[in-house]
């Protein structure tokens, strides 16, 4: 039986550490609002995953702070995990905003330091942040945004994504985030026509003011979208968190966004 049983075991063991979970979540005001409960529940909701990327954290005092508290309870939770803060982006001081990435350090490595992305800054209000993790020998890099609002028409800054690939050729790119756009917008289109898919189709993400008939979410705001060719996706989602409380006015003090997730393996 011992026989049998090994060989499927270290399969098993080679599946968990061959697959990686990324989260993101644009979680609204992220700094010194957040109480230790809220952040304790962010932690909770988090810690199955392997490499966690934050938007909206809040420029000046207390956003960075609140990250390495959030840090400090996620290594509470068993596993050891490390983080890299963005410096605050160079939009106007009432948007400017930084990024989080929060990782497992048993499950991926850092490779170099991240870094905003400075060519389209003037054309990109809130420029993404880029994370380059090595897993397995394999690498792939995360571009973490944020973009300005519906109103704003977040499409003029991200039509310039399609320049990234091309700014970028040895690396694997990744774009997620809170686009504040659908993936079916045609801004889209040069990202597809370069064999990047969409994670989620159909999905909104943000949170209503009120449910209307247990309808709570409003917008198809965020996703993520990876090069087909490069990796596999075994499985992906959003996290309804607001159904652990008992209105939408207590979940959105949480954040007014639902975390989306996928699983992958690399090619």
């Amino acid at each position: 039986m011992k026989n049998v049983l090994s060989p499927l075991l270290l399969l098993f063991t080679f599946l968990s550490f061959a697959q990686t979970k990324v989260l993101s979540w644009n979680i609204e005001n992220f700094g010194q609002s957040k109480s230790t409960i809220e952040l304790n529940y962010i932690a909770k909701k988090t810690s199955n995953y392997d490499i966690i990327a934050v938007q909206e954290v809040v420029a000046g005092y207390g956003g960075a702070q609140t990250v390495a508290k959030l840090v400090e309870l996620l290594n509470e939770k068993g596993s050891k995990w490390e983080y890299s803060i963005s410096d605050p982006t160079s939009s106007s001081s009432y948007k400017r905003e930084r990024y989080a990435f929060i990782w497992k350090t048993n499950k991926v490595k850092l490779k170099n330091k991240p870094w905003l992305e400075k060519k389209y800054n003037l054309e990109i209000d809130r420029e993404p942040y880029f994370a380059t993790f090595e897993i397995n020998k394999k690498t792939i890099t995360l571009v973490n945004f944020h973009a300005i609002t519906k109103k704003k028409q977040p499409e003029t800054e991200i039509k310039y994504f399609k320049f990234l690939p091309n700014e970028y050729p040895n690396l694997n790119l990744v774009f997620l985030g809170d686009f504040n756009c659908p993936e079916k917008h045609s801004v889209f289109n040069p990202l597809k026509g370069m064999g990047y898919l969409a994670v989620l189709k159909n999905q909104k993400t943000t949170l209503k003011q009120k449910c209307n008939n247990n309808v709570c979410l409003a917008s198809e705001f965020d996703n993520i979208f990876y090069k087909s060719s490069n990796l596999k996706i075994i499985n992906s989602g959003v996290i309804k968190f607001y159904e652990d409380f008992d209105s939408l006015q207590q979940a959105r003090k949480v954040s007014d966004h639902i975390p989306i997730w996928f699983e992958f393996s690399l090619n």
